[in-house]
């Protein structure tokens, strides 16, 4: 189903004025120091963060109207407020303005849309037999860690390829404790069994240093040693021996072929390059260690087209190590604005030297304009698909018979078994393809079981229901209301929709539309149905369609993992976890006294009583809970 709101547009001359003079009063009472600011909608919603060696100097430009570019002007106009930090230095400054745009996220800065941590090799040290695993996140636990990787698709071959050679465990450590015989791992050679002694602790800590060894980019050293030593065991007849160092060369290699070890001349860095298109850039990123290539990852960012490049190249910069560890060197191909001030950032927030290069000549520059052809080629390549999808939100626009473009799109669908753990499911898209940190899920908790309208209707309240005022007017919030809704169902689902928005008061604000398999539930004979028109299907090789069924089909993946992730939960939940007057406290000493929530289920009353904290009236309670 589609859901689409026409909202009338504000007179942007007059709205700009409003917002210049609530400027104008805060400029009365600013200082002269630096400090970061931000600018606030009449939602309370952060606007736009911004800092400055001069915040009165800096915000006092906002004032002059017809030197702002169209997009700060639409800023201004709905700025009603605005807050204020100073620090004491500049750089200071930079930092604070970074943590508060990973915060706040504000839609007129330049952001970091893919903020994910990159995974880690990880090496315990805290315990007599380390475990080799990926790691996300703070480096809190002890243990030698490696990386950054560019993705788990290129840390888990190597951590199978290093279990294959060395056998190093990645079991836990609790796993590791209540071992009384080998587990699968061992049976297909990538454990050596220390759980259970089948390894002395010496042993193992050579297994462990080899693969330091090979972590820290000491491959070629590793299999030269292991050719040699595989041809000795072969002239002496060790057979089995010499076969064991065949395999660790064949895994070695693996591993080597992987990490693309080139002879630029970069030891450890990150290398930067960017390109841009008007008011887009991909910044393309390579992680170097021990001169190995541990993989890369395009960054897509949009910004105004009046944006100094070298100024997006510092926000990117900065805004990319809040939550990642920096490195000593760092590798550009372009100019980054204020780089004095962007490195003594990056030197407090990492607490060591940082240096930024742009090599001029020699393998170094040659490594970097091959990172930059990448850039080039992952942003024509994004291009291309966003010209694709505009042309095809184009067309969807003129099915639909609609007046206004389309900016967002949600896709809503539900999943349960039997009435069990009943969720609902939104996702949205866009332009630029799918829009993943607007997902949304919703835990059912009105609609009867197995009732599907019941369980849309709930959805649609509480997904529209905070989008009206007090007055049961529709608020005009260009950012939370969808264009287009897409809802997976038939007439049945439309009715209930319908039904659940006209409750709501904005059905006059909205374009309904459902879509319902067709005969035999195949794909390519979909049929869509909207209020008041008769249903229609589209052609089977119909762009459309397809772009269509791939939204439906991600709403439905999204439902059914939601679904699952739910199930998975109530498994795993105790008895006791909902049991009432059973507190964190009581649940600790009732499974330390009885062992397991089943035991607790079994006792007797006078049994119950024995455990402290559990009154005679208590041990009653949790008897009849059971019985």
């Amino acid at each position: 189903m589609f859901l689409f709101v026409m909202t009338e547009h504000t007179n942007l001359a007059k709205s700009l004025e409003r917002g210049i003079n609530v400027i104008r009063e805060y400029l009365t009472k600013l200082s002269s120091s630096s400090g970061v600011y931000r600018m606030i909608s009449k939602h309370s919603d952060v606007l736009y963060v911004g800092k400055a060696k001069n915040l009165k100097k800096r915000v006092t430009s906002y004032t002059y109207a017809s030197k702002l570019p169209i997009r700060l002007q639409r800023m201004v106009s709905e700025t009603v407020a605005m807050e204020f930090v100073t620090t004491h230095t500049e750089v200071e400054a930079l930092l604070l303005e970074a943590s508060l745009i990973k915060k706040f996220k504000p839609r007129y800065n330049i952001l970091l849309k893919d903020d994910k941590s990159f995974p880690y090799i990880m090496l315990t040290e805290d315990h007599p037999f380390p475990q080799i695993k990926s790691h996300r996140g703070a480096h809190k636990r002890k243990g030698a860690y490696y990386g950054p990787y560019a993705s788990a698709g290129a840390v888990f071959p190597t951590i199978t390829a290093i279990q294959k050679s060395f056998k190093i465990r990645n079991c836990s450590d609790s796993y590791f404790a209540n071992r009384s015989r080998p587990c699968l791992q061992y049976h297909i050679k990538r454990c050596s069994a220390p759980c259970v002694g089948y390894i002395s602790e010496e042993d193992y800590k050579k297994d462990v240093n080899q693969t330091k060894r090979l972590l820290q980019g000491e491959s070629q050293e590793l299999l030269e040693d292991y050719a040699r030593k595989m041809d000795e065991a072969s002239v002496d007849m060790r057979y089995e021996e010499a076969a064991k160092y065949r395999d660790r060369i064949k895994a070695l290699s693996h591993i080597q072929a992987k990490q693309e070890i080139r002879n630029h001349g970069i030891a450890d860095a990150d290398v930067f390059a960017l390109e841009r298109a008007g008011d887009v850039t991909c910044v393309q990123v390579f992680f170097v260690r021990k001169t190995q290539n541990l993989g890369n990852h395009p960054f897509f960012l949009r910004h105004d087209a009046e944006e100094a490049t070298a100024d997006v190249f510092e926000n990117f910069i900065l805004q990319f190590y809040q939550n990642r560890p920096v490195p000593k060197e760092i590798y550009v191909n372009e100019a980054v604005g204020e780089e004095a001030l962007l490195v003594d950032a990056l030197e407090l927030h990492a607490k060591k030297g940082v240096k930024i290069h742009k090599p001029s000549r020699g393998p170094k520059r040659k490594f970097v304009e091959w990172v930059h052809r990448n850039a080039a080629q992952a942003l024509k390549r994004y291009l291309s698909d966003k010209t694709t999808q505009k042309e095809l939100l184009q067309q969807l626009e003129e099915m639909l018979e609609l007046d206004t473009s389309i900016d967002r799109i949600e896709v809503y669908d539900n999943s349960h078994i039997s009435g069990a753990n009943m969720v609902g499911a939104m996702i949205a898209a866009g332009p630029e393809g799918f829009i993943k940190n607007s997902y949304r899920k919703y835990n059912i908790k009105q609609a009867g079981e197995s009732d599907d309208f019941a369980m849309m209707r709930e959805v649609m309240e509480r997904r529209f229901g905070r989008l009206v005022d007090n007055e049961g007017e529709a608020l005009d919030d260009h950012e939370s209301w969808p264009d287009l809704v897409l809802i997976d169902g038939g007439k049945g689902q439309l009715s209930a929709v319908k039904e659940a928005l006209e409750e709501v008061g904005i059905w006059d604000h909205l374009n309904v539309v459902a879509i319902s398999k067709g005969p035999d539930r195949n794909a390519g004979r979909e049929e869509f149905h909207i209020d008041g028109r008769p249903s229609f299907a589209l052609p089977v090789n119909d762009p459309v369609l397809h772009y269509l069924q791939r939204l439906r089909d991600e709403a439905h993946r999204f439902a059914i993992n939601t679904h699952r992730a739910r199930r998975t939960s109530d498994i795993k939940k105790s008895p006791l976890d909902t049991m009432p007057g059973v507190g964190p406290k009581r649940k600790k000493a009732l499974l330390q006294g009885f062992g397991s929530a089943k035991a607790v289920s079994q006792a007797g009353i006078e049994d119950l009583k024995k455990i402290e904290g559990i009154s005679e009236a208590m041990a009653e309670k949790i008897y009849n809970y059971f019985h």
